[in-house]
């Protein structure tokens, strides 16, 4: 959660797909069900990606010039990244509609789209149906159950998705003013700046505390986690923190975050306001 390039690289780079039991969801990649089946946490994905595109090479070093001159840049790579395929009996798009296949961006991001307009998130998702298809000894029913859901509707719905991303910022649309938008996420990401990779270590002194107050069925790995991520992002006019949920469970490989342990956390180590789309605000108090 502290190494944003980190999170970058495993948005774009190919996801082994294997498990050595059925609480073992590694196929996931950097995902869970939920991000799957409802896009929870998908505006923080995006961000990141969005980042990665206007600040850094390929490499993960800082670019030089202006971010705002690799504004395109960055909207195909989300383009891309979201793209999926037309079937063969499509009707062509006119000119004036919404086009969800971008495969024209593959010679441009290879790794983000292949030749036939399958983008990354749409084959890591295929990717995950065959894998849960293929093994079913290796995965819970509850997975079973999440990629029957996506291989009947994963399709249609990232397609129109994909649709409204592409909504534009001053639609006068109603429906326009409440939907996540790229325009919305190349802002954000341009006011956010370049990735993180640096770490933040607790003190000896926080991390005894921190290990006093904390509940015996609270892994401390999620506490040191929550206040080094506070502490990286906290802006200097205000105590609040936005706390990507979704993204916390995708990091901890499971909903055991968002479920089970981020109501039991005592308000001496944290205060925490209610979730909402898969975010919500918090503050520190050790």
């Amino acid at each position: 959660m502290l190494n944003e390039w980190t999170e970058f690289l495993q948005y774009t780079s190919p996801v082994s797909y294997t498990a050595t039991g059925k609480r073992d969801n590694s196929y996931l990649g950097r995902f869970t069900y939920t991000t799957l089946t409802d896009f929870e946490g998908m505006a923080r994905i995006l961000t990141i990606l969005a980042r990665g595109y206007l600040f850094h090479d390929e490499n993960g070093n800082v670019l030089d010039g202006k971010p705002k001159d690799r504004i395109e840049l960055a909207r195909h790579a989300l383009l891309a990244w979201c793209s999926i395929p037309d079937s063969k009996k499509a009707t062509p798009k006119e000119e004036w509609q919404y086009r969800t296949d971008f495969r024209e961006y593959n010679s441009e991001f290879p790794a983000l789209v292949d030749e036939n307009g399958g983008g990354w998130f749409y084959r890591h998702v295929h990717g995950v149906i065959d894998f849960v298809k293929c093994n079913p000894a290796l995965v819970s029913k509850t997975a079973q159950n999440n990629c029957e859901a996506l291989s009947n509707g994963f399709d249609k719905e990232w397609r129109n998705k994909v649709k409204q991303f592409q909504t534009p910022i001053f639609s006068r649309s109603t429906k326009g003013a409440w939907v996540l938008r790229f325009d919305d996420i190349l802002a954000d990401a341009l006011e956010l700046g370049a990735l993180r990779k640096d770490e933040i270590d607790l003190s000896p002194e926080d991390m005894q505390t921190v290990d006093l107050l904390t509940p015996k069925d609270i892994p401390t790995e999620v506490i040191h986690t929550l206040i080094a991520y506070y502490r990286a992002n906290k802006p200097e006019d205000s105590d609040w923190v936005v706390l990507p949920v979704a993204s916390f469970d995708a990091y901890f490989g499971s909903t055991n975050f968002s479920h089970k342990w981020l109501v039991k956390i005592p308000d001496t180590i944290m205060t925490r306001e209610k979730q909402s789309f898969g975010v919500c605000r918090y503050k520190e108090n050790i």
